[in-house]
């Protein structure tokens, strides 16, 4: 059977073509894998588990419907939907994952992240990251009521999008000396992750062996899906 992994779907009500193209994905191939891995940014923003938008309500149920056939998803948070909690992980059956997590898929040690702790480059959202993931911030955020949070919310997604105008590519992308330590500290010659929305498998000397590093690509335009089964992995897109 075939595990899955895919990432950055930036799932919006405002972009109904993508929560289409994910449904059917989880009633077709998702519904027939060995699991599905979401590595972050499912949501195109999240304000918390509490936040009852209705154009969710299908991707949670997707998500159950997995579950109630036996097939295991697990969640990773991104930067988009870092507060998705126990409440989304009780509704969807989704085993929600630390931000560096090993899996072992046939004699292979994967590392599996979203991929924003590897641009490190990017000090401006290095920083923002730190603030956002701190503990007192999402307990801060996450007392105020729904509308305020959208505002907020909107409000720092405004100031990403000209930020990331504003950047030169390259800080955007991941630091090849940061790649090697993550993957050395995890002892893994496989990495696989999002965020960059530059879809690619990129090999490498680490310390004499051969690495890889995996890139899943994002939803806006077309789906990506990494395909692991016993012949290997397999980076794949997904024709809307």
């Amino acid at each position: 059977m075939t595990t899955l992994f895919i990432s950055d779907l930036h799932l919006d009500s405002e972009r109904p073509s993508s929560i289409q193209q994910f449904l059917r994905f989880t009633e077709e191939e998702a519904s027939t894998a060995a699991a599905l891995y979401i590595l972050g940014d499912l949501f195109e923003v999240w304000i918390g588990d509490d936040d009852t938008h209705p154009g969710y309500e299908p991707i949670i149920e997707a998500l159950a419907s997995l579950k109630l056939r036996g097939i295991p998803c697990f969640f990773m948070h991104g930067n988009r939907d870092f507060l998705v909690g126990k409440r989304f992980a009780a509704a969807t059956g989704c085993q929600l994952l630390a931000e560096h997590e090993v899996v072992e898929l046939g004699d292979k040690r994967v590392l599996l992240t979203h991929g924003d702790l590897l641009c490190t480059d990017d000090k401006p959202y290095m920083d923002l990251r730190a603030t956002v993931r701190d503990p007192n911030w999402q307990r801060n955020f996450l007392g105020k009521s729904l509308k305020e949070r959208r505002v907020i919310a909107n409000d720092l997604r405004d100031k990403s999008q000209t930020a990331v105008a504003e950047k030169p590519p390259e800080i955007m992308d991941v630091n090849q000396k940061t790649v090697e330590a993550t993957m050395c500290e995890h002892e893994v010659s496989i990495l696989l992750h999002g965020h960059t929305h530059r879809p690619g498998i990129h090999h490498f000397d680490l310390n004499g062996i051969k690495a890889t590093r995996i890139v899943l690509g994002a939803w806006y335009e077309q789906g990506s899906v990494v395909r692991w089964d016993a012949n290997g992995f397999q980076l794949k897109t997904l024709p809307r």
